[in-house]
């Protein structure tokens, strides 16, 4: 069997995901999502993947690289269709469509009623600012994100005497989204809790070199084993995304409550791959080739 990686970017995380595709029999191919074709010329519609003269079985989504509006529907577009057309998308595109965009995250974790801070988001400059001012009458410190950003790129604290950015600045491009920041107790730090098909696998304490805690960034990694509190809060975020897999962000405040600030859907694991013997690589594609017979027996019992 075959089956393409849809990335743009091997790398590290690439080569163990081929290396466990290989020891479980199945030969892994790097696609990348901007070389399909979505081919209606014939009746039956057609999406050409390179390499591939039929649709697999199953595609394992590595990265869905940034670009116009045009482009990123697309690609999406790519995995929408062939996931109509019967073909395992993991994680499910739809899952990917949610955590990818931080307001619909932050909304799906409120309205799950999953602990996560403040946050708010809006176009106007006007709102922008009246939401400031609020904050700032209600001793709320902000934090500003890219609406779409990973690896905590663009995320700075707002001071409170500090000029509100332009709408079309690269970091906030057209939209501006706050959220409360959260101090912790000591030197800074936050959790990434791990999650493969409704079960925590593993989780790190990452110590930030700045207020910002991603090991992209610099953060130190630890191996911790989650209390009840972090496991339930990271499955909690984990089900309200209805997600395949993910790297949950979780933070304890001074007043030692839990809040999930993140879901990514297409989490890195080399830090936390650093501070743990298990092999996530192996476990990634185990539940994935699983996934798959679990289909297919369906698709046969039907």
């Amino acid at each position: 069997m075959k089956i393409p990686i849809f990335t743009d970017d091997a790398g590290w995380h690439g080569a163990q995901l081929k290396q466990a595709f290989a020891k479980s029999g199945v030969a892994a191919v790097f696609v990348s999502l901007q070389d399909c074709v979505i081919n209606l010329a014939d009746a039956k519609p057609v999406i050409q993947i390179q390499g591939f003269d039929t649709p697999p079985p199953a595609v394992f989504v590595r990265g869905v690289s940034g670009g116009t509006l045009q482009q990123v529907i697309t690609r999406l577009n790519v995995l929408h269709m062939l996931a109509m057309q019967g073909v395992n998308i993991y994680n499910d595109v739809r899952a990917i469509e949610r955590t990818v965009d931080k307001a619909m995250t932050s909304f799906l974790l409120h309205a799950h009623g999953v602990s996560t801070p403040a946050t708010w988001v809006c176009e106007s400059r006007a709102q922008a600012d009246a939401i400031r001012q609020t904050a700032a009458q209600n001793n709320q410190q902000l934090v500003i994100k890219p609406l779409f950003g990973s690896q905590g790129l663009g995320v700075r604290k707002l001071l409170a005497d500090e000029p509100m950015p332009v709408p079309m600045q690269q970091y906030v491009d057209g939209v501006y989204y706050f959220q409360q920041l959260i101090e912790t107790a000591d030197v800074p730090h936050d959790y990434r809790v791990f999650v493969i098909n409704g079960q925590v696998i593993a989780a790190m304490k990452r110590f930030g070199s700045s207020w910002v805690n991603n090991v992209a960034a610099g953060g130190r990694c630890e191996a911790i084993y989650p209390n009840e509190t972090i496991t339930q809060l990271a499955l909690q975020a984990a089900s309200a995304l209805d997600i395949d897999y993910c790297g949950v962000d979780i933070i304890q405040a001074v007043s030692s409550e839990y809040y999930v600030l993140e879901v990514n859907s297409i989490p890195a694991w080399k830090g936390l791959q650093s501070v743990h013997d298990l092999n996530i690589a192996q476990l990634l594609v185990d539940d994935f080739l699983n996934q798959i017979q679990i289909t297919s027996s369906s698709s046969i019992s039907s």
